[in-house]
């Protein structure tokens, strides 16, 4: 029964790394996501609609350019200036609108994730994430074991908190990478 113990316990040490490492990246991918979309935002079909009766106009009043024609030509640039100040007016009003949900989701993400770190560190606390081979983290041992109890037969037991931290360099090179 001491054994079955031993090797649950030794099962959830094994998966315990590459799930805190997982679960990191998934919210940094995610944080970076939002991030990119709200830059990027979305073009209504409203805005698409202004601009092309703009370009339309625009187009329309350069081919007039008859000594006759001036008066119809000043009209037309004076109606594409009104529709570029109603597509201004709604860009800005789409802009404050998908900016507020972005904010909002940003806003949840960021508090899953503290509160997800936080129940990995309650969970994990004084119990070792992942046991490395001293030789490999010869001076950074005694750091990466803080939290989880130092060493055990030559290999240094890596605690939650050094491994969060980093789990999220990690993931931040990474997502650097894929851009």
């Amino acid at each position: 029964m001491g054994e079955e113990g031993e090797t649950v316990e030794q099962r959830r040490s094994s998966l315990a790394a590459p799930l805190v490492f997982l679960i990191v990246l998934v919210f940094h991918f995610l944080s970076r996501w939002l991030e990119q979309l709200k830059k990027r935002g979305s073009k209504n079909e409203t805005e698409i609609q202004l601009r092309a009766e703009i370009k339309q106009l625009l187009i329309e009043a350069s081919s007039l350019s008859q000594p006759s024609t001036f008066a119809q030509a000043a009209k037309l640039r004076r109606i594409a200036a009104a529709k570029e100040k109603e597509l201004a007016n709604c860009q800005q009003v789409h802009t404050q609108v998908i900016k507020g949900s972005y904010d909002l989701s940003l806003k949840i993400l960021f508090i899953s994730k503290v509160v997800t770190y936080i129940v990995l560190v309650y969970w994990f606390w004084r119990a070792p994430v992942a046991a490395i081979s001293r030789q490999l983290v010869q001076p950074f041992g005694h750091v990466l074991s803080w939290g989880a109890g130092g060493s055990l037969n030559d290999y240094v037991m890596v605690g939650i908190i050094p491994w969060l931290i980093l789990s999220t360099r990690v993931s931040k090179f990474l997502s650097q990478l894929c851009k």
